[in-house]
């Protein structure tokens, strides 16, 4: 036999175990596709929802009522009517950081509480109810602050009774303190169910540890709890910040718009409440809103990837 058959005979048997091994390759292609095909009808949603709704408002706050290209819109929300939208956003900004971080402090105590109490029919209660309380919003917490705490309300009349008068001590439900008590009421179970996890990552034999090292209580929560849970403590506040920053119906329901928060600016444009030539304005008030709220998840999401070493 020549070489040269020699080499096409070779060549002949090398070429079923090529065609063998196509498909082994093209099986893992698909392998490593898979974890893309998997979310793909999460990530349509998304942009469906999400993705074209945000593209189409800054489309809308960067341009002009005859059309073209214009920054306007965003001078007038910064500048136009004696600054009541920039004084809108400055008292959403206080709202979320008055809500985020009186809820965030006392529900890490009160998770932790929860956490070392040993009382498992304890812990999925409070779980379950913080789960139920964390979405209860709306015109529902409206009426039922409204009965309790409002002019007329059951506890407004029996602490006038024994002589205490909400008003003499500056509190109002439908001013922007009551506004904040009210978010209070969800922002703290919400709280709990973010910052339970967390707790449950303080494993036991890190303070036996310490105790042995002979560390008080004081140092281990100085050198060790606090260090842990900080960036999920952080977190949580983060989104309970989004969460009050973003929310229109019990504010609007509450004080009927009269108070100046860009949620209920941006809805007062949808309601028809538009003065000539300030079409877009509501579309640049919701641009400000993505901005503040795309920063606040950014940061959420890089506090969220320091504590989740601690979850393993």
């Amino acid at each position: 036999m020549s070489r040269r058959e020699a080499a096409l005979s070779s060549r002949g048997a090398a070429a079923p175990r090529d065609e063998r091994a196509a498909p082994s390759r093209w099986r893992r292609a698909l392998r490593r596709l898979e974890p893309a095909l998997a979310v793909s009808p999460f990530l349509v949603y998304t942009f469906l929802g999400l993705g074209i709704p945000s593209l189409a408002v800054i489309y809308y706050a960067f341009h002009g009522e005859t059309g073209g290209w214009s920054t306007a819109n965003i001078a007038i929300i910064w500048h136009g009517d004696q600054g009541i939208f920039r004084t809108g956003f400055v008292n959403s900004i206080k709202l979320g950081l008055l809500s985020s971080i009186i809820p965030g402090v006392l529900g890490v105590f009160i998770a932790y509480a929860i956490q070392t109490s040993k009382s498992p029919f304890l812990q999925r209660l409070t779980s379950t109810a913080s789960g139920v309380l964390a979405n209860f919003g709306g015109i529902n917490l409206t009426f039922m602050f409204i009965a309790t705490l409002g002019s007329t309300g059951i506890l407004t009349a029996w602490l006038h009774a024994i002589g205490i008068n909400l008003a003499t001590i500056g509190f109002n439900l439908y001013t922007f303190s009551g506004v904040a008590v009210v978010y209070m009421y969800f922002q703290l179970p919400l709280m709990v169910l973010v910052i339970t996890p967390a707790l449950g990552g303080l494993r036991a034999s890190w303070r036996e540890a310490a105790e042995n090292l002979g560390a008080s209580a004081w140092s281990y929560w100085r050198h060790v709890g606090i260090p842990v849970l900080l960036p999920s403590i952080l977190g949580g506040m983060l989104l309970l910040f989004g969460s009050a920053f973003a929310a229109y119906a019990t504010a609007e329901s509450l004080t009927l718009g009269l108070i100046a928060l860009s949620p209920i600016q941006i809805g007062n444009f949808l309601n028809g409440n538009v003065i000539a030539g300030e079409t877009h304005v509501g579309y640049a008030i919701a641009f400000g809103m993505l901005v503040i709220l795309a920063v606040t998840m950014t940061l959420y999401s890089l506090v969220r990837k320091r504590a989740s070493r601690w979850l393993r």
